[in-house]
């Protein structure tokens, strides 16, 4: 089980009622209390604050900003060290090819949208991903979401405009407000009490459902309830009733279920904002090593990735799993430096390199790549975002992509792997469990007039419920070669 169940004890975040700028109301711990230790002091000066640091925002006022900081530091961790090297251990997995990582959420978590009914859909999308790999692939599969913290993107360029009007950009949640004014797009410190408090009450949402038997493999019948008949679902209604036969074998034969009950779910984001991260970097007492409490695992995105930058410095310092996404200009060089900076000892399922080269540049970018990781001969876990190369304006202005485009980077992702015989970690895609209308094509041919109907992304375009379930099966039938 995720978060606190490995250790015997209940996930530590607020209660749902927590206003933000309060402290939450924390429950009980047993057997984890050996984990809890105060956040860094000043004499551990973090080396991040001396090197360069993109994608930050211009806050007007630093002393808000401080004292935000130091409310963070006081609070309690979102995660503990425990789960973190349960996740460690799982995507050390994936990298020989034992295990499978999923990864799935949306490009940018909305306080707007941060519903029980959201949560419980995106869980459940993932959860439905995950069985369709599990049984048809049967490959171990690590569910993680980008949840509970996704609430920050960088931004192409740092202003916004609107006919006459230039704004600052729209950085996420945590930062600003979507709404085109100058008083909501004003970077807000205060917006990163409010992420924290409703990353917690997410993660003690997703431990509801996925240790309360909501993710039990004998009730897949029922995650497809209130969805329309369509290609897709009566696929995965087939591979349910599948699913269905082999669980009722199973009891006949003794089987113990209990175990179905609970999954291991996971919770990442980006590590953006350097402020936020750097609050929650937490020592833990057993070991003494630092973990960064705000999620199980962190990445650094494409236009953050300098071996010599601060937010690479920043998850150096860390013990959690930690990402980087590289794109089609990425040089074995730069790999070379980065695994140099983030992983130098070689630990299995420390490094996971995020690919997003685009499906007409990763059959011919990524070889060069794997080649020169394999004869580094330090391990990492290879995943493909087939969704950040693959992005285009439709004619009638809407920012989306091509369902068969992202198919085909997956194909390319997995062709690359089969080729030299090493293996395809796993897959990293924006969705949500919502029947948007965001990406082209797919069961439902969403065309570029359809878009309009639901497009209701703030950022990046979404696979929805369906579109989501066909890269499931999709992805099985490539793992089982």
């Amino acid at each position: 089980m995720w978060l606190a169940a490995k250790v015997g004890a209940s996930l530590l975040v607020p209660r749902c009622g927590a206003e933000p700028g309060q402290s939450p109301d924390w429950p009980m711990l047993t057997g984890v209390m050996n984990e809890l230790s105060a956040a860094r002091t000043d004499a551990q000066a973090p080396a991040w604050r001396h090197l360069p640091a993109l994608q930050q925002p211009a806050y007007p006022d630093e002393a808000v900003l401080a004292d935000v900081v130091a409310d963070l530091r006081r609070r309690p961790p979102l995660v503990f060290a425990g789960e973190v090297d349960s996740l460690r251990n799982l995507i050390a997995q994936a990298s020989t090819g034992d295990a499978f990582v999923l990864m799935g959420g949306d490009c940018a978590e909305s306080f707007t949208h941060n519903t029980a009914d959201n949560i419980r859909l995106k869980v459940q999308t993932i959860l439905q991903m995950a069985a369709v790999l599990t049984y048809g692939a049967s490959t171990p599969v690590v569910k993680i979401g980008r949840m509970a913290g996704q609430y920050a993107k960088p931004r192409s360029s740092d202003t916004e405009t609107r006919g006459e009007v230039t704004l600052p950009a729209f950085r996420g949640d945590s930062v600003n407000g979507h709404e085109f004014t100058p008083e909501a797009r004003i970077p807000d410190p205060t917006r990163m009490l409010d992420a924290y408090l409703r990353s917690g009450t997410t993660l003690n949402l997703i431990r509801a459902f996925t240790m309360g038997g909501y993710a039990d493999l004998r009730e897949v019948h029922s995650w497809n309830r209130g969805f329309t008949a369509n290609p897709a679902y009566k696929r995965f209604e087939s591979f349910a009733e599948e699913l269905d036969r082999a669980m009722r074998f199973m009891e006949a034969a003794g089987v113990d279920f209990e175990a179905l009950r609970q999954v291991d779910f996971y919770a990442a984001h980006e590590a953006l904002l350097l402020e936020y991260e750097d609050a929650m970097i937490r020592e833990d007492s057993r070991s003494g090593r630092l973990y960064d409490t705000s999620a199980h695992m962190l990445w650094v995105g494409e236009r953050t990735r300098e071996a010599d930058g601060a937010h690479v410095a920043i998850l150096a310092g860390v013990h959690n799993p930690v990402g980087v996404k590289v794109g089609p200009t990425t040089s074995p060089d730069d790999l070379s430096r980065l695994m140099d900076r983030l992983n130098p000892e070689g630990l299995p399922g420390r490094l996971s390199l995020i690919t997003r080269m685009g499906a007409d540049r990763i059959r011919e970018a990524l070889p060069q790549l794997v080649e020169a990781v394999r004869a580094d001969g330090r391990p990492v876990t290879w995943i493909a975002d087939p969704m950040h190369g693959n992005t285009i304006t439709s004619d009638n202005g809407y920012k989306t992509r091509r369902f068969e485009t992202i198919l085909d980077e997956i194909r390319g992702f997995f062709e690359v792997h089969r080729s030299l015989g090493t293996a395809p970690g796993g897959i990293h895609v924006e969705l949500t469990g919502d029947d948007v209308t965001e990406v082209l094509g797919g069961g439902e041919h969403i065309d570029e007039a359809g878009l309009a109907e639901h497009y209701e992304t703030l950022v990046d375009p979404r696979l929805n419920h369906q579109q989501s379930l066909e890269v499931a099966f999709e992805i099985a039938e490539m793992l089982k070669g």
